[in-house]
């Protein structure tokens, strides 16, 4: 049995994989493996449990979930790494801030083997380069188990950033990797960023597979 199942599952639309997070994490018990799900969303916005109204500024034609995980609104679309985190925080002994810790500095390690230089802040998580905001987090735990995870702009229309005050602050400049570097893919970024969060992880038993 492995420590940890990555799964690749290309673009799926965020209501059906919000539902499909929401279920492994209520019939999970302490012998499930943990599983990372990687993919992209159709373009959607999603507004934490403390979010407020006046932060969608305009959605148009986007729609806005109301969904249960922390943090303000923010947007998903093609071209966005999306990475679902599905792990056994008490089975292994790790609190919110730690797993924190480890998505932050895996999405350092991503950009910097990219030349990109980036850096969290301690005020807001989520991760920036110079002031411009390139990934963020929304997490939830239910259980000791965490689901919901991370956003990382890669190379996807930002245009959509413009309409909403992302994670809950005005004015806030977006940036993406291919910003840095113009052959940035969706593809690639996941493969690095895995790697990283595997190694944040501590696992030595990784089963990869496409699909559900």
């Amino acid at each position: 049995m492995p420590d940890l199942i990555v799964r690749s599952l290309g673009q799926q639309p965020y209501p059906d994989t919000w539902e499909a997070m929401k279920s492994f994490t209520a019939d999970r018990n302490e012998h499930t493996t943990d599983e990372l799900w990687c993919l992209e969303h159709l373009r959607v916005y999603t507004q934490g449990q403390a979010g407020k109204p006046e932060h969608i500024l305009a959605p148009g034609d986007i729609p806005v979930i109301q969904v249960d995980r922390g943090g303000q609104v923010t947007y998903h679309g093609p071209g966005q790494l999306v990475v679902y985190l599905m792990i056994g925080l008490t089975r292994r002994k790790i609190g919110v801030r730690k797993l924190v810790d480890i998505i932050e500095q895996a999405i350092v390690g991503t950009l910097a083997e990219q030349g990109i230089s980036a850096a969290p802040r301690p005020d807001a998580p989520g991760v920036y380069v110079d002031g411009a905001k390139i990934a963020s987090l929304g997490l939830r735990v239910r259980r000791g188990c965490s689901f919901h995870g991370l956003a990382l702009n890669v190379c996807m229309d930002m245009e959509p950033f413009q309409r909403i005050n992302p994670c809950g602050y005005a004015g806030l400049a977006m940036c993406q990797t291919s910003d840095f570097v113009a052959s940035a893919s969706v593809e690639e970024t996941e493969k690095r960023l895995v790697a990283h969060l595997v190694a944040g992880l501590g696992d030595s038993s990784v089963s990869y597979c496409k699909g559900w």
